[in-house]
């Protein structure tokens, strides 16, 4: 006699049966326990590096009062023996005009007379308070070996100026442990729920549906092969269970096996149904993600794979370089030769690009008509030059004859570069729009060249303010 196949709502065990019970998943649970504890490393952390960054900021202004001590002593000293009071007064305006410091003052040595004090504060100046403040004297050699003190020069750090720079240090090291929290939060409930808390339902799932006209049903759960851990015992548990249960029942269940082979069977031909629906249509996937004419991947799988890698860059801190590659007088070609020719010329391209490439992680796709992108993960800047610079020899090697070309005999290819650094991350966006401005750089020097990222030029820290 058939056994009727428990339905799914005899199946799942309803909240009823939990009454009174509030339903609290592990996963959750976990992730306010982390972030309890972040919190707690949150303070610790800010705590320390705001220490850390009020020490490097009074050390910082002690450096600058030092190095105004060193450019102006002379100076002063000769001024002090010459008496010459608009320069001393040119002298203390010059230094308050500096940020950091909050009161200069230059003390006078007159012989027989008291001490003539130049000073000059800065508005809403109180006093040093926590900032730095230095005292030099100042000396005079008329003649060699007459050396003689003329006066003393007093500088006081601006502790306003001090605390500024705390606020904005603070804000980027609360920004930055609040970041690494909320990421290390989200990255535990995700790792969490994809190794336990998934499998865990589908055993109490398994469980709720064990009847005795499916007890040769073993669990299985969708893990590695080689996986050995509690979860591996608790599935060998179950299917233990179950066996002994059908040994009881092994005369009573004769049908119900005989149905169960036939489940299998057909469960076997859906899979390999399934398999097959499976192959056709990342056959086309692939064909949606591949350029008809050059076999390069297309724009929609560079999309793809740009935001693929700008998330693994930034995960492993490793710069990402961007190279933007355009066919010289393109159309100028087309419309001497013809389309064929150019379709000819765009595949002999393609080909010289993909041949320039050496390692396995880096890519070609073509981004439309004669414009090209190459992305080369863990690339610096001196890396992608030189990568650069070969896909340009490679092209031009080709020697495909162009007889418009202003740049060359042959068809040559203009090359803008961009890198993402690890120190100084940016979206993607940005990093594109950088590439095609160090082309439009490429293409205005002269085109078959190679431009990179414009270098800021770099500002002297002691220059006058």
């Amino acid at each position: 006699m058939a056994v009727v196949p428990p339905t799914d709502r005899e199946a799942v065990p309803s909240e009823a049966s939990h009454t009174g019970l509030r339903r609290r998943s592990l996963g959750v649970r976990l992730a306010w326990a982390t972030m309890v504890f972040c919190g707690i490393f949150i303070v610790l952390s800010v705590a320390v590096f705001t220490g850390l960054a009020w020490t490097e900021g009074r050390e910082r202004m002690q450096a600058e009062l030092v190095q105004i001590e060193q450019a102006s002593a002379a100076t002063l000293s000769k001024a002090i023996w010459e008496l010459d009071r608009d320069a001393l007064q040119a002298h203390v305006q010059s230094a308050i005009r500096v940020p950091s410091v909050g009161r200069v003052a230059v003390k006078v040595a007159l012989a027989n007379q008291a001490p003539e004090v130049i000073e000059q504060a800065r508005t809403g100046w109180s006093g040093p308070g926590w900032a730095p403040a230095r005292t030099l004297e100042l000396v005079y050699e008329p003649f060699p070996g007459g050396r003689q003190v003329v006066g003393e020069l007093q500088l006081a750090g601006d502790e306003s100026v001090l605390w500024q720079r705390l606020r904005g240090a603070l804000s980027s090291i609360v920004l930055v442990q609040l970041l690494q929290s909320v990421l290390l939060a989200a990255l535990i409930m995700g790792v969490f729920n994809r190794m336990v808390t998934v499998h865990v339902q589908r055993v109490a799932l398994h469980l709720a549906r064990v009847r005795p006209g499916n007890l040769h049903g073993l669990l299985r759960l969708q893990r590695v092969e080689h996986a050995q851990d509690e979860l591996s015992d608790l599935v060998e548990g179950v299917n233990q269970l179950q066996n002994s249960l059908s040994a009881y029942l092994e005369q009573q269940q004769r049908y119900e096996q005989e149905l169960a082979s036939h489940r299998d069977h057909l469960a076997m031909l859906v899979q390999e149904r399934t398999a097959e629906l499976e192959t056709a249509n990342q056959r086309l996937q692939n064909l949606a993600r591949t350029d008809a004419l050059t076999g390069l991947p297309n724009r929609r799988h560079f999309d793809e794979l740009q935001t693929f890698e700008m998330r693994r860059t930034r995960r492993e801190k490793m710069p990402l370089a961007l190279l933007i590659c355009d066919v010289d007088f393109f159309k100028a070609y087309n419309d001497r030769l013809g389309h064929v020719a150019g379709d000819e010329c765009l595949q002999a391209v393609a080909h010289a690009l993909q041949a320039g490439l050496i390692r396995a992680g880096d890519m070609v796709a073509r981004i439309g008509g004669e414009e090209f992108a190459v992305l080369l993960p863990g690339a610096d800047l001196e890396g992608a030059t030189r990568v650069a610079e070969r896909l340009r020899a490679k092209v031009q090697d080709c020697a495909i004859a162009h007889p418009q070309s202003a740049a060359a005999s042959v068809v040559t290819v203009s090359i803008g570069l961009a890198v993402s650094r690890p120190e100084a991350p940016v979206e993607f966006d940005a990093l594109y729009h950088l590439a095609d401005e160090a082309l439009y750089r490429a293409k205005e020097a002269g085109r078959n060249r190679v431009a990179g990222p414009v270098v800021p030029p770099v500002i002297s820290s002691g220059a006058a303010p």
